[in-house]
């Protein structure tokens, strides 16, 4: 079980139990956060923009170029910007802390 923190735009945290292999965005979406993820994942799209934990940025693997330049289009975004598609989870990533930006949309609900 991997445990990731996800700070809603009020400042809420959602605590979200996930397993190794998860997406983080299907992780997000399974929690009803608002992470619409338009393009199912593909990288075509920045609808599931994220704001890594400064602390935690490092964790990760460093983005691509694609999802970097996927970054540029996302409102709001930071240098620990990342977009949850591409972030998929394992044990090293237990207690990751994420922020939901304000401007997040979920034209699903």
């Amino acid at each position: 079980m991997v445990i990731v923190r996800f700070v809603r735009a009020d400042g809420s945290v959602e605590e979200a139990r996930g397993a190794a292999g998860d997406r983080l965005l299907d992780l997000a979406q399974a929690y009803d956060l608002p992470l619409e993820g338009t393009c199912g994942g593909q990288m075509a799209c920045s609808t599931c923009h994220v704001i890594v934990d400064p602390a935690d940025a490092s964790r990760l693997p460093p983005p691509s170029e694609e999802e970097e330049d996927m970054l540029d289009f996302a409102e709001g975004a930071v240098a620990t910007s990342r977009l949850a598609c591409q972030i998929v989870l394992d044990g090293s990533l237990d207690g990751l802390t994420v922020r939901v930006p304000a401007g997040a949309r979920d034209a699903r609900r």
